[in-house]
């Protein structure tokens, strides 16, 4: 995730991610169905049948993963290692890039669970797939805690913030394993996806690439407030929008349910 493109790469990951789980879930809510998921297809016969069977969420999943990969070790200069053997010495390197390149792991294993969930498996297990996105919560949210370190200012409040963002989202998806028919729990889970995937867009804007064209600066108590303030509008600008695609939605499905 180092740079704009590595934060604006799984940013949008992340946001689409959401937006898909929040028209399920307005779905859901006003055609009163009882999953979240969309329902498995009818097996059907020709050339082309087991490809149309194929789950795009986790395709895109499993595809959106190998091109973060591919950014990442673009972006490495020398030798990517893990120890490096200095005489007598050994000493672990490019710590940062292993934490990112363990964050897309989980997503190219989620992906490959919904994969599987959907088209090997005799019925569709969303068990199993909300228990694959609650262990990789588990490994993001320490790595990222991790990911503190050698950070302060503005850089260190942005991620201070995306990891609140983290752990509130890994206590829906935990809730979910016990209470995955509760519609609120999908609710919360598309307006998080949201609000991670967003947010990290925006730090690569504001470390990277600032629209004002000035630098944010660390020593500037100002522009530290800001960025919670900037948080804080993202938060309200998706809830905006959450309403907006359930009041499209109904729009839509009134005359189809």
């Amino acid at each position: 995730m180092g740079g704009f493109e590595g934060h604006l790469y799984p940013g949008l990951s992340l946001f689409f991610y959401g937006l898909y789980h929040a028209r399920l879930v307005s779905r859901a809510l006003i055609c009163n169905y009882p999953v979240q998921y969309l329902p498995r297809r009818p097996c059907s016969k020709g050339r082309w049948a087991r490809l149309q069977q194929i789950y795009c969420v986790g395709l895109a999943k499993i595809l959106s993963s190998f091109i973060l990969v591919a950014q990442e070790l673009h972006n490495i200069q020398g030798q990517f290692v893990l120890i490096s053997k200095i005489y007598h010495q050994r000493n672990f390197l490019y710590h940062k890039q292993w934490q990112h390149l363990t964050l897309y792991t989980t997503f190219f294993l989620s992906g490959c669970v919904d994969v599987v969930s959907q088209n090997l498996l005799p019925q569709r297990s969303p068990a199993l797939e909300q228990g694959t996105q609650a262990l990789g919560m588990f490994l993001i949210l320490p790595l990222m805690v991790s990911h503190l370190q050698d950070s302060e200012g503005v850089e260190l409040r942005c991620h201070v913030l995306l990891i609140q963002a983290l752990f509130l989202l890994l206590l829906v998806v935990i809730a979910e394993l016990w209470a995955p028919n509760v519609r609120q729990l999908w609710v919360m889970k598309a307006f998080f996806y949201m609000i991670i995937g967003s947010w990290l867009i925006q730090i690569g804007f504001m470390l990277y690439k600032p629209i004002s064209g000035h630098k944010w600066m660390d020593d500037d108590k100002n522009d530290i407030l800001f960025v919670t303030i900037f948080f804080c509008w993202h938060v309200a600008s998706l809830a905006i929008l959450m309403i907006w695609i359930y009041g499209v939605s109904f729009l839509w499905y009134c005359y189809i349910c």
